[in-house]
């Protein structure tokens, strides 16, 4: 996970305004940047805010306009950011298509697509994901890049997971089927995959209500079914739990040769053991303990 929150290709041999700017944008530990950063994360909130605002029907009839014309204020005002940041890293396009290029786009695109289709800056609200640099203002990269360990223990189960999914799909499909035979169109078991919709709702102990069989024979299938929902659905959960705490075991055992200084200027942690200088910002580290 590391790559979310790391700045894209520092061009350590610009000067000039690109490497002014691009200190503010991608560092965090000048006055600069944390009010760049600050100011930031403000438009960003007060951005969704409005998207919400006008999704209220009320306020979309009396302020329509004045919330448009607040939402393409601050779309130029991203354009003009996203641009920006470009502009100041050496290769243009491996930053447009990281993960936070993206995101930085999907933040603007949806006004400008509003143009051709009507509408759609609702989805103006991905602007929140922008908020995860807070993170970075905050130092607390170090708990975000632990999630690598739970997005890892996921990966590492995929395959059982699949067969498991794999499992609940046949069931749905052999009941589904089953119910669409016994209870027929006149209970609202019209087809196959309607029965299937109330297999999964019922295996998953959802329960809408909008489905339910009405004879006794598909009353005892739905009995059998619900016992074989609350039998399966720990399944996934075990497999999960099973792999995180081998990729916990795994990582407390790395951690033992990991150097836990962090550098007082930056707060960067993770250092090899003889090292001197940080890593981030080339601070002096403190003595090696012991």
């Amino acid at each position: 996970m590391r790559f979310l929150f790391t700045p894209q290709l520092n061009p350590a041999t610009e000067t000039g305004w690109r490497r002014r700017w691009f200190d503010i944008i991608f560092r965090h530990d000048t006055p600069p940047s944390r009010n760049f950063d600050l100011l930031l994360i403000v438009a960003i909130i007060a951005s969704v805010i409005v998207v919400m605002l006008d999704s209220d029907p009320w306020l979309h009839i009396d302020y329509a306009r004045i919330l448009y014309g607040i939402e393409w204020g601050f779309t130029l005002l991203f354009t003009a950011e996203y641009l920006l940041r470009l502009s100041v890293v050496r290769r243009p396009w491996r930053y447009a298509f990281s993960l936070w290029g993206l995101i930085d786009l999907l933040s603007i695109l949806p006004t400008y697509l509003s143009i051709f289709f009507p509408g759609s800056q609702t989805l103006l609200v991905v602007r929140i994901l922008r908020m995860l640099r807070l993170f970075r203002i905050l130092k607390l990269t170090q708990y975000v890049e632990e999630s690598g360990v739970l997005l890892g223990a996921l990966w590492r189960s995929r395959r059982k997971i699949l067969l498991f999914i794999t499992v609940v799909l046949t069931i749905a499909v052999i009941f589904g089927a089953l119910m669409y035979v016994i209870e027929g169109p006149q209970y609202g078991f019209n087809t196959i995959p309607t029965g299937m919709y109330w297999a999964i709702v019922t295996i998953g102990t959802v329960g809408y209500g909008d489905l339910s069989p009405h004879t006794p024979v598909g009353r005892f299938i739905a009995s059998i079914l619900i016992l074989i929902g609350y039998s399966i659905i720990a399944v996934p959960t075990g497999i999960y739990t099973a792999e995180l705490v081998g990729s916990m075991r795994e990582a407390s055992h790395g951690q033992d040769h990991h150097d836990h200084r962090g550098c007082p200027s930056c707060g960067l942690e993770g250092h090899d053991p003889d090292a001197l200088h940080c890593r981030g910002c080339g601070g002096q580290l403190p003595a090696p303990m012991g």
